[in-house]
């Protein structure tokens, strides 16, 4: 699901709640380490996201918020913020030459350069919460 954050909105507040939970409180972002990624260099995205992309020869930017049940990527496209909500149970994360997240029939690929590297700690956290997500709801039949 992708929203347009531009501007402030309750009734999005509280879908980005439902779908990916709430945000981590100040004590529990200091107790992660951190619970944003720094600022990455988009290289490509699937069709269906081409249009929250700048035009000309731009570069284009976003960052990733960690949530309890899943991801927020923040996508700047000139002076428009929006928001792809990944839930964890969606997200799918690829290592080459560069990294890319998938989910939802989309992906976006971030360029392989100095603030992709800075952020590897980031990625790895994000890594143990899917696993500890996936640990914590299984939902596979028991076998008798």
């Amino acid at each position: 699901m992708i929203l347009n954050s531009t501007y402030s909105n309750k009734d999005h507040k509280h879908i980005l709640n439902d779908l990916v939970g709430k945000p981590f409180s100040f004590i529990q972002s200091i107790k992660l380490k951190g619970v944003g990624s720094k600022r990455m260099v988009i290289q490509d995205v699937s069709p269906n996201l081409k249009s929250y992309m700048n035009k000309v020869s731009d570069i284009n930017y976003a960052n990733i918020e960690l949530r309890t049940k899943g991801i927020l990527i923040y996508i700047n496209k000139g002076l428009q913020n929006f928001t792809w909500a990944i839930p964890f149970y969606q997200l799918v994360i690829f290592k080459s030459n560069g990294s890319s997240i998938h989910a939802q029939g989309r992906f976006i690929h971030f360029k392989n350069n100095r603030t992709l590297k800075e952020n590897k700690k980031f990625f790895d956290k994000v890594l143990d919460a899917k696993i500890k997500y996936d640990m914590d709801n299984d939902f596979q039949a028991l076998w008798i």
